[in-house]
């Protein structure tokens, strides 16, 4: 599936839209006069603009930011990076805190907030959960409608931070976006920008029930695919850690190959397999906002 084009669901919003759809070299879509309309109008009319495509995907941007919607199913589909919506804002404030298996895995305690290199960033959700808690994150994602999508979500929560929510802004401001392919930046970081921990969430093998499948991760599925260097990416997070490495894997998923885990946090469904290069020293706080 490929990019097809950008609609823009406000007419206040033409500039920002020609904007994005310059970068990725997209057509760019008036599409405000079907904004209130129904989601099968909508549907019509994203089907419209790829007619003779197939399958592809839209970005569609509206007040709240970009959206990228996967046209030619039988549903409208859409992702979105999201930081300050009710659900993510409600774990920020009523979550589980350090006792967060996320937080275990990657050494999170009193006084201990290590730097984090989320190798494999998508659309952030892990990574923000980690600054949440206090620790520096540097998020790298090479595919780039997904850090279209991620850079966005950081500019829509920032906005709505500085509004409304102070905390969050003191979030956002541990992480640092940067656009570069995550195997090339783990095997080229110079001593001085090593982080303490490298956090790996390679994309999860399809599963062949698609009832077990979220309609949103089918989405991501097709535009990402499988993370075929992901052993790579171990070998290279291995030699560039300082403390730890940390892949989030699906709990009966085979481990990446390579050496063996150090330890497992082991959850209902994902599992955390934790590989120690050396103990995290007691005091350890890089944020730069904690």
């Amino acid at each position: 599936m490929k990019l097809s084009s950008l609609v823009y669901l406000d007419s206040a919003l033409q500039a920002t839209a020609q904007q994005w759809a310059n970068r990725f070299k997209l057509p760019c879509i008036d599409g405000s006069l079907i904004a209130a309309t129904k989601p099968k109008a909508l549907q019509r009319f994203l089907l419209a603009q790829c007619a003779g495509e197939g399958a592809a995907f839209v970005f569609v941007l509206d007040r709240h930011g970009i959206l990228l919607y996967a046209v030619g199913g039988e549903n409208l589909l859409s992702i979105r990076a999201d930081f300050y919506g009710p659900t993510v804002t409600y774990r920020r404030k009523q979550g589980g805190g350090k006792g967060q298996m996320i937080a275990k895995a990657v050494g999170v305690r009193g006084g201990v907030h290590p730097w984090v290199l989320d190798a494999t960033a998508g659309l952030g959700g892990d990574a923000f959960v980690l600054a949440s808690l206090g620790c520096r994150m540097t998020l790298l994602e090479r595919v780039p409608a997904v850090r279209a999508l991620l850079e966005d979500g950081m500019i829509q929560a920032r906005r709505f931070g500085l509004a409304q929510d102070a905390g969050l802004v003191e979030v956002l401001d541990r992480m640092t976006l940067v656009e570069a392919d995550s195997l090339n930046y783990l095997r080229q970081v110079s001593v001085a920008e090593r982080p303490d921990v490298v956090y790996l969430d390679p994309m999860f093998p399809v599963r062949t029930k698609s009832a077990m499948v979220k309609k949103e991760m089918r989405v991501f599925h097709s535009l990402v695919g499988q993370d075929m260097d992901a052993d790579g990416l171990l070998t290279a997070a291995l030699s560039c850690a300082r403390y730890r490495v940390v892949v989030k894997r699906p709990r009966t998923a085979p481990a990446l190959v390579g050496p063996s885990p150090s330890y497992v946090l082991e959850g209902k469904s994902n599992r955390y397999d934790v590989y120690s290069l050396e103990k995290l020293p007691d005091g350890l706080n890089t944020s730069v906002a904690a």
